[in-house]
């Protein structure tokens, strides 16, 4: 099964309000997704082909608590479907605690992406 996990440290840049998701300065939701999808993109990176990528084609992600600047989120991806060029990835955010033990749950959900041929699919959209 294809499974990565990352670290991140919440910065000013990662808020709410600067990336325009709301008015707070805790980790917003649009810094929240990429993270999932980054994770996804590392999970599912050894099992891709010269000239193959991913894309991210759906998600679904509850953002379940607030992160302040300065706290420290691990990401985790793990593949629970593959079909083809189909991969479902269930992901996961939790809190770094005391001593790096896992906190409180951040966000869940499922992140969508489909393995394609990177020069065919730049071919296509270059119109």
């Amino acid at each position: 099964m294809n499974e990565a996990s990352s670290r991140f440290t919440v910065t000013d840049a990662d808020t709410a309000l600067a990336v325009g998701s709301g008015s707070l300065p805790v980790l917003g939701t649009p810094r929240l997704l990429a993270w999932c999808e980054a994770v996804t993109c590392a999970a599912v990176e050894d099992a891709l082909a010269e000239g193959e990528t991913s894309v991210g084609t759906r998600v679904d992600l509850e953002h379940l608590a607030a992160t302040a600047v300065g706290g420290t989120v691990e990401v985790s991806a793990r593949q629970v479907y593959a079909d083809g060029r189909l991969r479902h990835f269930a992901v996961s955010a939790r809190e770094v605690g005391p001593e790096g033990r896992p906190g409180k749950l951040v966000g869940s959900g499922e992140v969508t992406r489909v393995v394609v041929d990177a020069e065919r699919f730049m071919a296509r959209i270059s119109g």
